[in-house]
């Protein structure tokens, strides 16, 4: 995921360098305020949001989640299957950043991923013959950028490490497994339900609605929570998080991730299956009367 110029007129080449690139390879970049170029590439974005990203920035400007997403992100979908994804907004009528100020940006520290990745790409692969979900780099080089002509070089590990970008993918990269995981599987899962999709959106951007549905009456007669685990869940927004992908990982795939109360599952099913009969019979009984009525001129 990464910021990308949006297409010019006449077209131009790709920036991606097609050079794939290991923790140890070394690029030459550097951006600083005095170089020439400063925010060019916060001044025409593309740039898609990770759950981890959304947590940090709500935090930053001690909004809600929902309150964040709202005023500070566009919806799109993801997939043909309609996921849910998040793009950072621009400023009405231009593709500037929202949080592009004079003197830079103005949520610095608490940036997206992506920002901290540029110019360099990165993006989750499962190569093929291979289970293993690895971490695979690219140079990012437009037009605009000066910082490749500066002196200075470092692997991609030591440009991590400086943008702080171990934490960044520690937090995200369940998140974009599971992405990665919808995507690959293909037609095999077939379309997620209605249901599902909502819950994605609400474990990858509503954490605060998550944390509320995990104290919910429904939500503890499933899941199998001791209180310790449901303090550190409320106490602690990491811990939510990724307890909320574990979560996702399991209405989405099956995978066992949290641990549900013995009987829980075929009460729900049979719960549900009572309130499908009772709709189905509805159903019949207000078809019934509608003939009755159609046939009595009614």
């Amino acid at each position: 995921m990464s910021i990308s110029a949006k297409p010019a007129s006449p077209p131009q080449a790709s920036p991606i360098r097609p050079v794939e690139l290991t923790l140890d390879s070394v690029f030459q970049f550097r951006c600083h305020k005095d170089i020439a170029c400063f925010n060019a590439c916060c001044r025409n974005i593309d740039l898609q949001l990770t759950s981890y990203d959304i947590l940090r920035l709500k935090n930053r400007l001690g909004l809600t989640s929902s309150e964040f997403v709202g005023r500070y992100t566009i919806p799109f979908e993801m997939d043909a299957h309609g996921m849910p994804g998040l793009k950072m907004a621009t400023k009405p009528g231009t593709s500037e950043c929202i949080h592009l100020t004079e003197e830079g940006c103005s949520v610095y520290e608490d940036r997206p991923a992506a920002c901290r990745y540029y110019a360099l790409g990165n993006m989750a692969v499962r190569k093929k013959g291979s289970g293993e979900v690895e971490d695979a780099y690219f140079v990012v080089r437009e037009a605009h950028c000066l910082g490749h002509e500066e002196p200075h070089e470092q692997t991609v590990e030591e440009y991590r490490m400086e943008q702080g970008l171990d934490k960044y993918d520690e937090m995200n990269s369940h998140w974009r497994r599971l992405i990665l995981k919808k995507r690959s599987a293909g037609p095999t899962v077939g379309s997620p339900s209605e249901r599902s999709l909502q819950l994605f959106d609400m474990c990858s951007y509503d954490l605060d609605s998550f944390r509320e549905f995990v104290q919910s009456p429904k939500f503890k007669e499933v899941v199998d929570l001791s209180p310790e685990q449901e303090r550190e869940l409320l106490d602690d927004e990491e811990s939510l998080h990724e307890f909320a992908m574990g979560f996702l990982e399991q209405v989405l795939f099956g995978v066992n991730s949290v641990k549900v109360r013995p009987g829980a599952r075929e009460k729900r099913i049979k719960e549900r299956r009572e309130v499908w009969d009772q709709r189905r019979q509805q159903q019949i009984t207000t078809h019934q009367e509608d003939l009755q009525k159609r046939q009595y001129g009614e």
